[in-house]
């Protein structure tokens, strides 16, 4: 009670408000870290390098349309060489027919089969889509070696810097993409080699001949620029890999 009789009213205070952190960000383009900086991450703290999902999503779509475009091309040419070599067959004599029909119905098969191939491999693509979250982040750059986390496979891949010679930049479907450089010799089985032997990786890594090529990596799809990149494997690796234009 106060001098003039009045009783003072106590006011609760509110615990404090525990904050939560904030999400990590992902650095702008032209926020990207120095070589000394790239050469202050010691051996427990990889170069990590992140995606963009949208642009990601949007990617898929494109190889999705461009694969199934080139698969129905060579699924129409060998049905017409097919067709062709059974006309041949009982349009004309028969016997003196057989052996070149033959011939170019073998000619025919790989068409046929790279479109199964095609549906399979996208089969599969949708599957693990549909059960898997696009991971955040595309490689991490370490003295152990390179982590790619490749579109489409169920477990990242690992390789040791004596089995990998950085990336080759190319210009894929109108935009420029990262193809990992293996060194010579090395596979799936090769020691400490990890996640070669997945489709979804072989199908980038050496794809078939009779389709086209979309890359592993999408430049613009990478939360850090390309000389950065080039930086980080020089530094990780000791000079031995690197980023080849």
């Amino acid at each position: 009670m106060t001098e003039d009789g009045t009783t003072p009213q106590v006011t609760e205070q509110a615990p404090p408000v525990e904050h939560a952190l904030p999400p990590e960000q992902v650095l702008p383009h032209d926020q990207v870290p120095s070589r000394e900086q790239i050469s202050s991450h010691g051996p427990d703290k990889p170069f990590v390098v992140g995606v963009d999902r949208d642009t990601v999503l949007r990617r898929r779509e494109v190889v999705r349309t461009v694969e199934r475009r080139g698969a129905f091309i060579t699924l129409v040419l060998g049905v017409v060489g097919v067709a062709a070599a059974l006309y041949a067959m009982f349009a004309f004599d028969g016997a003196v027919m057989l052996p070149y029909a033959l011939l170019l119905i073998l000619a025919m098969s790989p068409l046929l089969l790279s479109t199964w191939m095609v549906f399979r491999i996208q089969k599969r693509r949708t599957h693990w889509y549909d059960a898997n979250e696009l991971p955040p982040v595309a490689m991490r750059i370490s003295v152990k070696g390179l982590e790619l986390a490749c579109d489409g496979a169920a477990y990242p891949v690992v390789l040791p810097w004596n089995t990998v010679r950085g990336f080759r930049q190319q210009k894929l479907l109108g935009q420029y993409t990262l193809d990992i450089a293996l060194a010579r010799g090395v596979g799936a089985t090769t020691a400490g080699v990890r996640g070669l032997d997945q489709p979804s990786v072989r199908s980038v890594v050496k794809p078939n001949p009779l389709l086209r090529p979309t890359g592993m990596f999408l430049v613009k799809a990478l939360d850090q620029p390309v000389h950065v990149i080039d930086e980080a494997l020089k530094h990780f690796s000791g000079g031995t890999a690197g980023v080849v234009r």
